[in-house]
C-alpha cells in the first residue's frame, strides 16, 4: 500500500469525520437553543403515544399513503439506505478490519447491497428528472446529492475487493469521495437525518396531545361528544 492510499484511508478520513462531527455539534447547540412551543389545546390524547408512533412511522409503510399506495417506493427507500450503511461500514472496515473482506461471501454481500443501492439511486434520479411535479420542487442540491451518492456507491463496489496490489485507483477514488461526502453532508439535503428525530418528536407530541395520533388514540377520542359535534 502506498503512503498516499494510507493517508486517504486514515488521516484524510479522520479529519473529514472530525469536521462533520464539529458541524453537527454546532447544529445541535443551535437547535437546543430554541424553546419548544407550549400546546394550548385541551388534551384529548397521549403525547407519549403520539411521539412513539411518529418516530416509528418510518418503519410502518402502511401508515403513510405515499408508501401504502406505492410499496415499491418504500422498498427502494430501504434498499438505498441499507446500501449507504454498507458503504459507510466498508469505509471503516477496509482500513481497520480488512480481514473481514478476505471472506468472499461477506465481500459479496456488501457489494450486492451497495450495487442495489446505486440502482435505487438511479431510479430516484430518473423519476426526479421525468416527473414534472418533482422537477418543480427540486433544487440543485437534490440533483447533485443524488448524482454524488450514485457515483460514490459505484466507487464503493469497485473498491470492495480491497486489493491495493491490483491497483489503488478504485480505493483512492472511494476514500476521496468518502472524505468529500463527510464534509459536504452537513450542508446538504443528505443531512436531513439529524433533524428527523426533532421534527418527529415535536409533531408526534403535538398531534398525540390533540388525539390525532396514533390512530387508536384518535379513535377513542372521537368516540365521544367531539365526534357527534363534528357530524
Amino acid at each position: 500500500m502506498s503512503n498516499l492510499l494510507r493517508t486517504f484511508e486514515n488521516e484524510v478520513q479522520l479529519a473529514a469525520l472530525a469536521f462533520m462531527g464539529l458541524v453537527y455539534a454546532l447544529r445541535l447547540v443551535w437547535i437546543f437553543r430554541f424553546r419548544v412551543g407550549r400546546e394550548r389545546t385541551v388534551a384529548v390524547g397521549r403525547e407519549g403515544a403520539g411521539t412513539g408512533y411518529s418516530l416509528m412511522n418510518i418503519a410502518m409503510p402502511w401508515a403513510m399513503e405515499s408508501t401504502r399506495t406505492h410499496p415499491g417506493r418504500y422498498l427502494e427507500f430501504v434498499v438505498l439506505h441499507l446500501g449507504i450503511a454498507a458503504a459507510i461500514a466498508a469505509s471503516f472496515i477496509i482500513p481497520y478490519g480488512p480481514g473481514l473482506f478476505e471472506t468472499a461471501w461477506v465481500r459479496g454481500i456488501f457489494r450486492a447491497f451497495i450495487a442495489a443501492a446505486g440502482l435505487a439511486g438511479l431510479a430516484r434520479l430518473a423519476r426526479r428528472l421525468t416527473n414534472p411535479v418533482l422537477r418543480e420542487i427540486s433544487s440543485p442540491d437534490d440533483y447533485f446529492s443524488l448524482v454524488f451518492l450514485i457515483v460514490w456507491l459505484a466507487a464503493g463496489v469497485l473498491a470492495l475487493p480491497d486489493r491495493p496490489a491490483a491497483g489503488e485507483g478504485p480505493l483512492l477514488a472511494f476514500f476521496g469521495l468518502t472524505a468529500f461526502l463527510l464534509v459536504y453532508v452537513p450542508f446538504s439535503k443528505i443531512g436531513h437525518y439529524l433533524y428527523y428525530p426533532f421534527s418527529r418528536i415535536y409533531l408526534g407530541r403535538t398531534l398525540g396531545h390533540r388525539g390525532a395520533w396514533p390512530p387508536a388514540a384518535a379513535k377513542s377520542a372521537g368516540a365521544g361528544p367531539a365526534r357527534k359535534g363534528a357530524a
